[in-house]
């Protein structure tokens, strides 16, 4: 029960994790730093591999490179605390570095639906007006529309977590996540009218934000589809499609992550469940969206494996010169 006294400020919030997974702390922590990891180093070695490939240096990896910045800052956010949690039981957040971490979060998530607007937006072009990509998709506008998908979203979510941190809170709040998510933290207000108006406009407001879009990515999708049925040779279509294929992908985890993070919202289910779908949410694009994108497609793919030849290479020739010496 949070202390509302009337005179009370709120220091700090209790997260909860997963109440029901009290006995696996450890289990857990292993799991999320292995997710942890294969993030970092999987969105890593996208950046730098389209960094030094000079074949690389196209709007489509242009934009891919700054997904990956993207997935690194957003599970940096919230993994790094739910590591200390699980490893060493460390529930508590300060109240000034909670909504910190909503307004990042947050920020966050709406840049890397922009991004999959923008990245959708590249993929029409290249293939609806091939002829005119070049004039279109110039460094300039590629930086412009990048810098609007980051910017657009941060200055969004600042009156939405503003307006969150003037609720009243006791000195001492339990928020049952593992992180603070904007719903969790309006729950534990002491005012249940106004936990309650500001839930349900957090929520109307994240459907707003994911759905429109959703729709642009659609949109520009159906465009694409009918100029690819448009070509007369089956080659040519089915490299048109290939370049699709792995944006498709990971917009199609990103949605279903987000679907099943409102589902578990809207329905009657164990305080677990909810957590759960708040986690894989926050988790499972950024783990996917490198291995999809190494794996998907043979650009990268080749790129990749050119990279980690030349450091086998290197690290052999350095070894038998080391022998040599020797």
């Amino acid at each position: 029960m949070n202390n509302c006294n009337s005179n009370s400020f709120a220091k700090e919030f209790y997260l909860t994790g997963f109440p029901a997974l009290q006995d696996f702390q450890i289990p857990l922590f292993l799991i999320f730093l292995v997710c942890y990891l294969i993030i970092l180093i999987g969105n890593i070695i996208i950046i730098v591999v389209v960094v030094i490939n000079e074949k690389l240096h196209k709007p489509m990896y242009f934009f891919l490179t700054n997904l990956s910045v993207l997935d690194i800052l957003f599970t940096t956010t919230t993994i790094p605390k739910m590591l200390a949690m699980f490893l060493v039981n460390d529930k508590t957040i300060s109240f000034h570095i909670c909504f910190l971490q909503m307004y990042c979060f947050h920020g966050l998530t709406m840049i890397e639906s922009l991004l999959l607007v923008v990245m959708s937006y590249d993929r029409y072009e290249a293939i609806c007006n091939p002829f005119h990509y070049a004039i279109k998709m110039t460094k300039k506008v590629n930086i412009l529309l990048a810098t609007c998908a980051w910017v657009t979203p941060l200055s969004i979510s600042i009156p939405i977590t503003f307006q969150a941190s003037l609720l009243t809170f006791g000195e001492k709040n339990t928020v049952y996540n593992c992180f603070c998510d904007h719903l969790a933290v309006v729950q534990a207000a002491c005012s249940d009218f106004i936990a309650t108006f500001q839930s349900v406009l957090g929520f109307y407001f994240a459907m707003t934000v994911s759905a429109v879009p959703f729709l642009l990515v659609i949109l520009s999708y159906i465009c694409i589809i009918i100029s690819i049925l448009k070509i007369n040779s089956k080659v040519g279509r089915s490299k048109a499609f290939s370049t699709c294929t792995s944006h498709l992908i990971v917009v199609g985890t990103y949605y279903s992550s987000i679907a099943m993070a409102y589902v578990s919202y809207r329905a009657d289910l164990p305080i677990d469940i909810h957590i759960l779908g708040n986690v894989v949410f926050a988790t499972l694009t950024p783990l996917l969206n490198p291995l999809i994108y190494t794996l998907r497609n043979k650009e990268v793919k080749c790129a990749v494996k050119k990279l980690v030849f030349l450091k086998i290479f290197s690290l052999f020739e350095t070894k038998s010169n080391f022998m040599g010496k020797n």
